[in-house]
């Protein structure tokens, strides 16, 4: 299921990838480093208040959705999920609505923020029915919900500052897109909630599992983002859209990566522990682990190491000094971030033990917001990155540690031995190409990097991948069982 997923999820994750970047490219052009900088803050509060109110559902639907196939429930999981959504749903805007009318902002920053908020009840319906698809391996349908909204959100937001709202139109693009999705989506959730009634008993079954994954998924939007409001706070909105424009550049690249492994993972971790017990699971998580260190180390050391070419071609000129000097920071904490969501956290959600997730995350939030603090009005910029690296550090040890009380998994220590062995190399090569600027460096050192890490990687099998990608393969051959 693993390799089938990484296959079917690639065109999604493609599309994020492309479409991430032009992002950057367009949006840091057509919006003033102020107005980049309120995207940044409204974009920020979609994602917080989105979290804390709707993600347990969602969570709930990915984890409970093969137990509750296999007990014949379905109908249940579906109504007692979508009865709990309405719920929220019908409280959600009056109490969002008080806390616009209270908050003491300026217009652009509020416009923004109005728009995130508004686009949150579409985002999130059409979140559950994207998570009861992937839940059910159904990958076509959820990859291709994937790309509309990714592609659509893009293309919509880019016209809307064009007309006029400025920093909040690539947030009101993206609600924009998830209700013309829902058009498409909802009368299918809508059939399969049939036969199905609400339960209390799962319901509270659900909000267990789902409320301290969504509080630690808080806590790790407040390790995000917490920089960006300390930053607008400390300094000025210019100052976040030079942060957040060297922010998106590393993150969003290493996020896709991770994001396309974790959508094809999680879903194949959980089938093979309810399927196959611990002897299933073990075998699993040792080779995606061992596969998310070989794809993602070398592309963080690789986007450090052309930060600057890569701001000259990507980011407006009012932007890129300031977001080739935060890309190398931000590749190392996205590293750290992507292995501690998308498999340290593993043991949590797989063991059920949600409250350890919520502890794991609280010591590096906390870390941050104290880090942040101190090192902001005295350092400026330098100091947020410094105070999100070692944040970052922190919370992938606190979920190591943690983690093997919820449950043991196998760490990758061979995959991260041989990648950074390969990575180093790449990087001593890299380095020795001139820095002359512009795409014809970016694509010489890109060029160099991938020819020596592929090679390295090959000689050393890392993550094991040579036989791993004879079954990958194996997958596109119709028969072939995975």
């Amino acid at each position: 299921m693993f390799w089938r997923g990484m296959l079917g999820y690639l065109p999604a994750n493609i599309a994020q990838g492309i479409v991430g970047l032009l992002a950057i490219v367009t949006f840091t052009r057509l919006l003033t480093p102020e107005e980049y900088g309120a995207y940044a803050i409204g974009f920020s509060a979609m994602s917080l208040c989105h979290t804390l109110c709707f993600t347990w559902m969602e969570a709930a639907m990915a984890r409970f959705y093969a137990r509750e196939e296999q007990s014949g429930r379905l109908a249940d999981h579906f109504a007692t999920l979508y009865r709990c959504w309405l719920g929220a749903a019908l409280v959600f805007p009056a109490v969002a609505g008080v806390a616009l009318w209270a908050w003491p902002t300026h217009s652009t920053v509020k416009t923004a923020v109005t728009a995130g908020l508004a686009s949150i009840l579409v985002r999130s319906l059409a979140k559950l029915a994207q998570e009861r698809r992937r839940a059910a391996g159904d990958v076509r349908a959820a990859a291709l919900l994937d790309v509309a909204q990714t592609v659509g959100g893009f293309a919509i937001g880019a016209g809307l500052i064009v007309v006029g709202l400025k920093g909040a139109g690539p947030i009101a693009g993206l609600g924009a897109i998830a209700a013309v999705c829902l058009v498409f989506t909802l009368p299918t959730e809508l059939r399969s909630l049939k036969g199905g009634r609400f339960d209390p008993a799962q319901a509270r079954a659900y909000a267990a599992y789902g409320m301290p994954v969504a509080a630690s998924l808080i806590l790790a939007l407040a390790l995000a983002t917490t920089d960006r409001f300390l930053l607008g706070a400390y300094l000025n909105e210019a100052a976040v859209g030079v942060y957040h424009a060297g922010y998106s550049l590393a993150n969003r690249t290493l996020d896709v990566l991770f994001i396309w492994l974790g959508m094809a993972g999680g879903p194949a971790m959980v089938m093979a522990l309810e399927r196959g017990g611990g002897p299933a699971l073990e075998e699993a998580a040792r080779e995606q682990g061992s596969v998310m260190v070989a794809i993602t180390l070398p592309a963080a050391v690789g986007l450090a190491l052309v930060a600057r070419p890569l701001a000259d071609v990507m980011v407006g000129p009012a932007l890129r000094a300031g977001a080739a000097q935060v890309t190398p920071w931000i590749a190392a904490s996205a590293f750290l971030a992507g292995m501690t969501t998308y498999f340290l956290h593993q043991a949590f959600t797989l063991a059920r033990r949600t409250p350890l997730l919520l502890a794991a995350m609280a010591i590096p939030a906390a870390a941050n917001v104290a880090l942040n603090t101190a090192l902001i009005p005295r350092f400026g910029l330098n100091g947020a990155l410094w105070a999100t690296a070692a944040s970052y550090g922190l919370g992938a040890a606190a979920s190591f540690a943690l983690g093997r009380r919820a449950l043991a998994l196998p760490f990758p220590t061979s995959a991260l031995a041989r990648a950074g062995v390969a990575s180093l190399a790449m990087a001593i090569a890299v380095g020795r190409v001139p820095a002359f600027g512009g795409i014809l460096e970016l694509g010489l050192k890109a060029g160099v990097g991938v020819l020596v890490y592929g090679a390295l990687a090959a000689a050393l099998d890392v993550g094991g991948l040579r036989a791993r990608g004879l079954r990958a393969m194996a997958v596109l051959r119709p028969g072939v069982a995975t």
